[in-house]
């Protein structure tokens, strides 16, 4: 299978060529982070960049074994950097290398050479390299097909809606695309994804030693996404099923799942008190096919896993997304970023008239005037309430 251009981030990737500031992309496992590297290697030897300019390593090939090792990875980089040329650096899978946050120290000294980095786990990455390059690096977070990345790969012939039913059957992990509709090759490939993750980033990483529990809580995330959670919660249903468990324990295991990024949170803001809220915050997975995968056709509910993508995409579009509050009313979404909010209800369907009061009416009690959005599964024209725009969800993704 062609790789598909991950046109979005390679771009921001790109905006930071040469500048002298190291490169930082995170992400869950499989998500394209290391094809992302490769096409921007193609790229720099396309733009008459020499071969000798350009050291990649990926961490978790057996070959590079030694260069776990701090001093033997510093040594081999010295070793191979080019003399009066820029030099450009690739640490796929870094966060594998023991106190790699010196060796990238050390070689930063050095004006002409480019770093690049990629890593699975937000934690681990995020504190090691604040511990010494705090202010040098900036952060590229990455995740699985977008619908319309997804979409642009399929037959032309096949209507947006038939598209949409197939990013949701099968998975946004880009490598799922070479099973094409073989549903069991997926679902294997899902198994493996999901076990690498949580035991490679979860398990080990956090020395966690209770793994069907970590399952447990997973499966009840999964299944609960779009609602209300809290680790009370979620302890007081384990316990209630046999499998006693305290909120702080399920605390540490919901922490591991985001920095391992299998699952994102979204937390409460009270739109008119302009302030975080420290209870009941949702949660998402970070791919659809993952969920159906552990949770079976129980987790064909269309509503939330519309809601789930659009989460996703608002990720993707570098806002920082919460869960509204007005008055006693929830907006779905409160998406914010350096022009202010953007308010978005989901629903599957507003064609009952009665739906479509109850989604709009936490918009109108919003009195700022940002734009307020309602987007819905619906084929119908867009539509204006007031000022809230009524769009096609797919339209909408795909934009």
């Amino acid at each position: 299978m062609k790789d598909i251009p991950r046109k979005e981030f390679f771009k921001r990737l790109l905006a930071y060529k040469d500048k002298h500031i190291i490169k930082v992309v995170t992400g869950v496992r499989r998500c394209g982070k290391s094809t992302l590297l490769n096409m921007f290697k193609t790229y720099l030897v396309e733009s008459n960049v020499s071969e000798k300019q350009i050291i990649y390593l990926n961490f978790e090939d057996f070959d590079n074994s030694e260069l776990l090792d701090p001093k033997n990875l510093y040594e081999y980089i010295k070793k191979h950097l080019t003399k009066n040329l820029m030099s450009y650096v690739f640490f796929d899978e870094i966060q594998n290398v023991r106190d790699f946050q010196r060796v990238v120290d050390s070689l930063f000294l050095n004006e002409n050479i480019d770093i690049y980095m990629t890593g699975s786990n937000a934690y681990f990455l995020s504190s090691e390299l604040a511990t010494l390059l705090s202010g040098r690096y900036i952060t590229i977070e990455m995740l699985p097909l977008s619908f319309r990345e997804f979409a642009d790969a399929q037959d032309s012939n096949l209507s947006l809606t038939e598209k949409y039913r197939l990013y949701v059957e099968r998975s946004s992990f880009p490598y799922a695309l070479n099973f094409g509709n073989d549903k069991k090759e997926i679902i294997d490939y899902l198994r493996g994804v999901y076990s690498t993750i949580v035991l490679k980033d979860v398990i080990f990483r956090y020395k966690i030693t209770d793994a069907k529990m970590l399952e447990s809580i997973v499966r009840f995330i999964f299944d609960s996404i779009g609602s209300p959670l809290s680790s009370k919660r979620i302890a007081d249903t384990m316990t209630s099923s046999g499998r006693k468990i305290d909120s702080k324990t399920v605390e540490k295991y919901i922490s591991a799942l985001q920095n391992s990024f299998i699952i994102y949170e979204a937390k409460r803001y009270d739109v008119k008190g302009k302030e975080n809220l420290k209870l009941l915050e949702k949660y998402y997975s970070v791919d659809i096919g993952l969920r159906f995968m552990l949770l079976g056709q129980k987790a064909n509910d269309v509503g939330h896993i519309l809601e789930n993508i659009v989460y996703l995409e608002l990720i993707r579009r570098g806002y920082q997304v919460y869960v509204g509050k007005v008055d006693d009313m929830e907006i779905d979404f409160v998406a914010q970023n350096s022009l202010g909010n953007t308010y978005i209800q989901v629903s599957a369907s507003v064609r009952d008239e009665n739906t479509l009061a109850r989604e709009l009416k936490p918009l109108k009690a919003i009195k700022d005037n940002y734009p307020k959005i309602l987007l819905t599964l619906d084929e119908d024209p867009d539509g204006d309430y007031e000022g809230i725009i009524r769009k096609n969800a797919l339209d909408w993704l795909m934009e």
